[in-house]
C-alpha cells in the first residue's frame, strides 16, 4: 500500500505542476523538430503510458488513435496497454476518483490536452513550459518531497525522472534587489550534480523533448495534416485567384 500511494503521489505531481501558474526562469524552446519525428512521438507515448497514465487518464485519446505515429495495433497492445485489453478504449485509469479526492485533496486531472492549456502568449508554447518544467528540478531538503523546480518555485510534487536525471542541487548567491538595494535577493548560478542518473544531461533532455512531443502530438493528433491540407487549399486558392482574374480580364475587355 505505501509503494502504491508513492507512486499515486508521484504521477499526480507531473500535472500539479504543470497546471500551476509558472514563475521564475524563462521557458526553454521545445525542439517542435520533435513533432515529425516518429521515433520520437513513440518513445514519447512509452514514456507516457508508463510514468503518467499510472494515475492520469487521457479520457479524449483511444489506444488505436496511435497507428497515427506509425505503431501497429500488435505493438499498441503489447507495450502500451496496461489499464484494458480492448485497443479502441480510449486511455482511462482505474482510480477511483474520490478515492483520489480524499488522497490529493482533488482528482489528478486529464492529461488530453495538458500541452495546449499550459500555453502562454508572454513565454510561449505550453511544450515549452513542459520542457522547461521537467528539466529544472532539484533536490531540497526544506521541503517535504524532497524536491524543488526552478520554472515552478515550492512545487508540492516530487521529481517523476529522477532516476533517469539524476539527484542535483540548486547553486544561488545573495545579492542585491536591482529595485530596491536594501532588499537581498537570491540569484539561480547553476546545478551541480550530486549523483548520476541513468542518461547522460543530454540523453535526459532528449527524453524530456520526446515525452513532451507526445503530450503535444495527443493535444491534437490531425494537427500535422490540418497543416498539409491547409497549405494545399491555399495553394488551390492561389490558383483559382490567377484563373479567376484573368477571365474577369477576358470577359470585360470590350465593355467599354
Amino acid at each position: 500500500m505505501k509503494k502504491l500511494i508513492a507512486t499515486l503521489l508521484t504521477c499526480f505531481g507531473l500535472v500539479s505542476g504543470a497546471f500551476a501558474a509558472a514563475g521564475g526562469i524563462e521557458w526553454d524552446k521545445f525542439p517542435k523538430e520533435k513533432m515529425q519525428d516518429m521515433a520520437s512521438l513513440q518513445n514519447g507515448a512509452k514514456l507516457f503510458v508508463n510514468y503518467c497514465l499510472n494515475c492520469h487518464s487521457a479520457a479524449f485519446m483511444r489506444y488505436n488513435r496511435m497507428r497515427d505515429i506509425g505503431l501497429t495495433e500488435l505493438q499498441i497492445k503489447n507495450n502500451l496497454m496496461f489499464a484494458t485489453d480492448k485497443v479502441g478504449e480510449t486511455m482511462k485509469v482505474a482510480m477511483d476518483p474520490r478515492q483520489a479526492k480524499d488522497w490529493f485533496g482533488a482528482a489528478p486531472p486529464d492529461l488530453t490536452v495538458i500541452a495546449r492549456s499550459r500555453a502562454d502568449g508572454a513565454k510561449g508554447s505550453g511544450a515549452d513550459y513542459l520542457y522547461t518544467y521537467l528539466r529544472n528540478y532539484y533536490a531540497d531538503d526544506t521541503k517535504a518531497t524532497g524536491w524543488n523546480n526552478l520554472a515552478f518555485p515550492s512545487v508540492a510534487m516530487p521529481h517523476v525522472l529522477w532516476e533517469l536525471q539524476g539527484t542535483r542541487a540548486a547553486k544561488f548567491a545573495e545579492e542585491s534587489d536591482p529595485h530596491d538595494q536594501a532588499k537581498k535577493i537570491h540569484v539561480f548560478k547553476g546545478y551541480e550534480q550530486l549523483t548520476a542518473g541513468a542518461m547522460t544531461s543530454a540523453q535526459y533532455d532528449n527524453t524530456v523533448a520526446d515525452l513532451v512531443a507526445y503530450l503535444q502530438w495527443m493535444g491534437e493528433p490531425a494537427q500535422t495534416q490540418r497543416f498539409r491540407l491547409g497549405v494545399m487549399v491555399l495553394l488551390f486558392l492561389l490558383v483559382f485567384t490567377v484563373f479567376t482574374w484573368r477571365l474577369n480580364a477576358a470577359y470585360w475587355k470590350d465593355v467599354k
